[in-house]
C-alpha cells in the first residue's frame, strides 16, 4: 500500500542549497502550527520557537555555527528553545512556590523541543520544502543568549533552516542509514564483539575491511577531534550550569 508520509520519511534528506522560490507566509504559518501540534510532556509545550527574520542575526548565527553560509541564505531560520520560563513566570505571578529547576526538567523540555522541530520537518517535506538541522546552535551559548535575549530557563536546543531545494539537492543521493537489525534490539542492549560491530559499519558504509578503517579515520577527525565538538561540550556545560543556578 502506498503511504505518502512513509515515502517522504524515507526520501527526506538535508537541504543546504536553496532555489529562489519563496516560502509564503501562509506556508510558514502552517509549518509553525504543525510544530506546535507535536506531542508534548503533560501538554505543557516546554518549548518556544524563534523565527529569525533579521538578516543581521542570520549572519551572526551562520558565522558562529562553523561559518556555514547557507544558514544566512536560507529563506526561513527557526531556533527551537527549551522553555520553562513561561511556566515559571505564570506560577510566580500567583505567588506559587517553584522548586529549583533541575537537569530532568531540562531534558524533558529538550525532548519537547526536538519533537516539535521534527514535526516542522515533516510538515515542510510534505509541502516540497527542504530542511536542515543545525546542531551547532549548542555552541557559543553565552554569546547566543545575549544575541537572542534568552532568560534563565530558556536554552537553545536546535536550529532548523528551511527552503525549496535546487534540482541538484533534489537529485542528491540520500546517505545510507543503519539497518533495522543494527539499531533495534529486544528488551536489553546487546553485547557485541569487535567483529560484529565492524560488520554493522561495513553494511552502513558499504565498504570492505580495507576501506573501513580509512573511512572511520575520516569520521574521527571530522566529528570527534574537531574544535566544534570541544566548543559544543564546553557550551553545553555552561548551559546546564546556568540552568541550575
Amino acid at each position: 500500500m502506498e503511504n505518502r508520509t512513509i515515502q517522504e520519511l524515507f526520501s527526506r534528506k538535508s537541504v543546504r542549497v536553496f532555489s529562489d522560490e519563496k516560502i509564503t507566509e501562509e506556508e510558514k504559518r502552517l509549518i509553525l502550527e504543525a510544530a506546535i501540534q507535536a506531542p508534548t510532556a503533560g501538554n505543557m509545550s516546554l518549548f518556544s520557537i524563534l523565527d529569525i527574520q533579521s538578516q543581521e542575526i542570520k549572519d551572526v548565527l551562520a558565522k558562529r555555527c562553523d561559518n556555514q553560509n547557507f544558514i544566512a541564505e536560507a529563506p526561513v531560520v527557526l531556533v527551537f528553545l527549551a522553555d520553562y520560563q513561561r511556566w515559571c513566570d505564570v506560577l510566580e505571578s500567583y505567588e506559587m512556590t517553584i522548586p529549583p529547576m533541575g537537569e530532568g526538567d531540562l531534558f524533558l523540555a529538550m525532548q519537547d523541543c526536538i519533537i516539535a522541530a521534527q514535526n516542522a520537518v515533516v510538515a515542510s517535506e510534505s509541502m516540497g520544502i527542504g530542511s536542515c538541522y543545525i546542531g551547532d546552535i549548542l555552541e557559543n551559548y553565552e554569546d547566543n543568549q545575549k544575541l537572542l535575549n534568552l532568560p534563565k530557563y530558556v536554552l537553545p536546543v536546535s536550529m532548523l533552516v528551511l527552503g525549496r531545494p535546487t534540482k541538484q539537492q533534489k537529485n542528491r543521493t540520500k546517505p545510507e542509514r543503519f539497518k533495522v537489525e543494527d539499531i533495534v534490539f529486544t528488551d536489553t542492549y546487546p553485547d557485541k564483539d569487535t567483529e560484529e560491530t565492524r560488520e554493522v559499519f561495513k553494511r552502513k558504509l558499504n565498504v570492505g575491511d580495507a576501506e573501513l578503517k580509512q573511512r572511520l579515520e575520516g569520521y574521527s577527525k571530522r566529528k570527534f577531534e574537531a574544535e566544534f565538538r570541544m566548543e559544543m561540550n564546553r557550551s553545553s556545560k555552561a548551559m546546564i550550569k546556568s540552568w541550575n543556578k
